[in-house]
């Protein structure tokens, strides 16, 4: 590689997803494979250095200072395919070079470094964090490392991340130090063996790319095998450019760092501006301000969004001038609203007095207080607008979802999304039990989300397809309009959004984030505006045409961030020599395997016992994936599941279901 070709690949690199991130792998990767630093004309052959390093082996072994792998050390260097060296490097291993796994000696009274997973960095050249211990305390039982050894994290997702570091400075008196037992050592035996250089091949794509195929293990524990790290062909320059290439590898990455920071604060400054261009917009009191903010939005509009989150403010702001009645301002107006709430009153009266509606105790009314409504608009409580209300059941325990039609099933609350209606979000009710009819869904029912996570609380829709043997869960509220006098869609898009989305918002209760819940006398409470019925249906149509377009955006915005990962990956892969995402069908020595089972928040534990899962979860709103507690968790996996096990006994988390592992096919068991 030139710096001509590099400086026509870094834009595109750069800028994609994820760009910096590649850009750091290249650098590695060019760094140990000779491409990155010029020769010296003084360097010595690495060979010399090899020879040297040979005899200070011998040495050692001869002392018995020295820890052999006598099963790997008779098998050759295998230097992979398609990599040209410099003529004065050679390829070689760790085993030949250093000691792996080298265990220590001192004093058990003495102080001495400890290092959990969680103190071992994944950010280039980052010190280690390590709390001292007595040696004689942490000697048993963790793995050795001491001042000058560079450790890997070997155990999924730690290795992934780049989790490595260079022993440097470890406190206590005498510079050695334990940790996790999910790490790699290896300890160099000569000086002109740089541990520095060998953390940039332990970090390059040339180690990680085969070391991520040569995993071992299942369920969220694989780990890269010793033989695999101590025998994994290595270049090796003299040691003079060693160091220079060190010095470049720091340099360039210090740059990434500061390209890294103009992106971040960019991307501060575009969400920014598009928030004050929409804050603008939601705020205007007049259609000439409304039409300036609508012009101001499409002039900046390639500068607004650039990704598909973006494009959430943009539908949340159509939504909200939907339910304010500015998206469809100038419209001639239908005949008052007025009319349309007596008739609404008086058909809620009728239903009452006949049976077919009950009102519930009274309620005092939110009322809508921030919002300006046009003139021949009204408002309405729920109270006064629905003929039913009511929340559904659950069993304890349900089967998965249901194959057969003819069998009832239970809705999940992810059957609930915003304005949209999933039905095949379900779980099958066994046949002994009682169905409840009078539960079941039915076409117009509006479905609320009652109980959960913050954040999964509120959610709206509209049951829009006739559902065959459906009912709600106890976690779902469902209501009618009576004689359906506003159109149900209209009464969803208003608890979704503007003022009566707020205020079902703030009626939330719970004692954490992660359990919070909105009671049926809550609901009835809220004020929603109330246009004419034909103005409801124009409203409608005009926020359908706009999703539709904001849809086709997010996609292009998809659609052009996956192109640009593509196109930065195939930069890369041409410039390095080596595809740094593999595909996942690649075959590996066990089949790919991984925690997929979501962990959710049980019943909230006192705030004086040991929880550190569940005080996860309430971060991160009641649930997460296994595999990304566990990386959160920070500790190996075996501690993982331990403390797992406890927590779901105590009842703190949910117990997971069943399923918990899924395997995929190797590539030779795909092709079968």
């Amino acid at each position: 590689m030139n710096a001509q070709q590099f400086l026509a690949e870094f834009g595109h690199i750069a800028n994609a997803p994820g760009g910096i991130a590649h850009l750091r792998q290249m650098i590695y990767q060019l760094a140990v494979t000779g491409a990155l630093t010029p020769r010296a004309g003084t360097d010595e052959d690495a060979g010399r250095l090899l020879a040297r390093i040979g005899e200070r082996r011998q040495e050692l072994i001869r002392a018995k200072q020295y820890k052999r792998m006598l099963e790997l050390e008779s098998e050759p260097v295998r230097p992979p395919a398609g990599i040209a060296l410099p003529a004065i490097w050679r390829w070689t291993r760790l085993l030949d070079i250093g000691e792996i796994s080298p265990r220590n000696e001192a004093p058990d009274d003495q102080l001495a470094a400890f290092v959990p997973m969680s103190g071992i960095p994944q950010l280039h050249r980052a010190a280690i964090v390590a709390e001292t211990k007595r040696w004689g305390d942490i000697k048993k039982g963790y793995t050795h490392f001491a001042d000058g050894d560079v450790v890997l994290a070997k155990i999924t997702p730690c290795f992934e991340n780049g989790k490595a570091a260079i022993v440097e400075g470890l406190p206590g008196d005498t510079g050695v130090g334990a940790g996790t037992t999910e790490l790699q050592v290896f300890r160099p035996i000569h000086v002109g063996v740089l541990p520095a250089y060998v953390y940039l091949f332990l970090r390059s794509p040339l180690f990680t790319v085969e070391g991520l195929q040569n995993m071992t293990g299942t369920a969220g524990q694989k780990r890269v095998p010793t033989d695999y790290f101590a025998t994994r062909a290595l270049p090796l320059p003299p040691t003079e450019e060693q160091s220079r290439i060190v010095a470049k590898v720091d340099e360039l990455m210090g740059l990434c760092d500061q390209v890294e920071m103009q992106q971040q604060d960019r991307r501060k400054l575009q969400n920014a501006l598009r928030q004050s261009i929409l804050q603008a917009l939601a705020s205007a009191q007049s259609q000439h301000e409304l039409q300036m903010s609508w012009e101001r939005l499409q002039a900046n509009f390639g500068r607004l969004f650039s990704e598909p989150v973006d494009v959430s403010d943009l539908r949340k702001s159509v939504l909200d001038l939907a339910v304010s009645g500015r998206l469809t301002c100038g419209a001639v107006p239908d005949r008052s609203a007025s009319s349309l709430k007596e008739e609404i009153l008086a058909a809620s009266k009728a239903a009452m007095s006949t049976g077919t509606a009950a009102r519930k105790k009274h309620v005092n009314p939110e009322e809508l207080q921030e919002t300006v409504l046009p003139s021949h608009w009204d408002s309405i409580t729920l109270d006064d607008a629905i003929s039913s209300i009511d929340a559904g059941w659950s069993p304890a325990c349900l089967p998965r979802s249901r194959d057969d039609e003819s069998k009832w099933g239970v809705l999940k609350t992810t059957s609930v999304q915003t304005l949209r209606f999933q039905p095949h979000e379900h779980k099958e009710l066994p046949a002994s039990l009682d169905p409840r009819l009078q539960y079941q869904i039915n076409v117009g029912d509006i479905l609320i989300t009652r109980a959960g996570p913050k954040n999964r609380v509120g959610i709206c829709c509209v049951v829009d397809v006739a559902p065959a043997r459906l009912m709600i869960s106890d976690k779902l509220i469902r209501f009618h309009i009576v004689d359906d006098l506003i159109d149900p869609n209209f009464v969803a898009l208003c608890l979704s959004a503007g003022e009566p989305g707020r205020i079902v918002e703030r009626l939330k209760s719970g004692m954490a984030e992660s359990q919070m819940n909105i009671s049926q006398d809550k609901l009835r409470s809220v004020t929603v505006p109330l246009p004419p019925i034909e103005e409801q249906r124009r409203i409608l149509n005009k926020v359908s045409t706009l999703s539709r377009m904001i849809d086709v955006l997010e996609e292009q915005l998809g659609t052009s961030m996956d192109v640009s990962g593509k196109t930065a990956n195939a930069a890369v892969a041409a410039l390095t020599g080596i595809d740094i995402d593999q595909d996942e069908d690649t075959p590996m020595k066990a089949p790919q395997t991984e925690l997929i089972a979501r962990l959710r928040l049980g019943r909230l534990p006192d705030v004086k016992v040991q929880a550190p899962l569940a005080a996860i979860l309430v971060r991160h709103h009641g649930e997460l994936a296994a595999g990304d507690l566990w990386q959160r968790f920070g500790g190996e996996i075996d501690a993982f599941y331990a403390q797992l096990k406890r927590e779901v006994a105590h009842g703190w988390i949910a117990e997971p279901e069943v399923a918990h592992v899924r395997e995929k096919p190797t590539a030779k068991a795909a092709k079968a």
